[in-house]
């Protein structure tokens, strides 16, 4: 996955946007993060924040894509996405289940709807 797909795939969620934290990208919606780009050890990575079920679900059946963030992030359920590792149709679902745990219930309500 590059990080262009990454990024596509974060705006294409209702009312994303995105913004700049500690020098680095990162997708909003309703003025909260659902997920960030970043280098870690010199290599392009996406992080999503997932809730611990999520997380584990995503590790245990996609270890290539996905790996909880070292420390205190990851055991609240940050999650990090090596991009050059990572499958689109895998990061597509964990970024929208990151997306629903952080977007206002009226957005997803209308998301889950079908509604613009």
């Amino acid at each position: 996955m590059t990080e262009k797909q990454f990024r596509e795939l974060a705006l294409s969620l209702p009312e994303s946007i995105e913004a700049e934290h500690h020098s680095h990208p990162d997708f909003r919606v309703g003025g909260r993060i659902f997920a960030s780009l970043s280098d870690v050890r010199g290599a392009r990575i996406g992080m999503v924040k997932l809730n611990l079920d999520q997380q584990r679900a995503f590790v245990r059946d996609d270890p290539a894509s996905f790996r909880a963030v070292p420390g205190g992030w990851g055991a609240r359920g940050a999650t990090y996405v090596p991009l050059s590792k990572a499958r689109v149709a895998s990061v597509r679902r964990a970024l929208i289940e990151a997306w629903r745990n952080t977007a206002p219930r009226k957005v997803v309500d209308r998301f889950d709807e079908g509604l613009p």
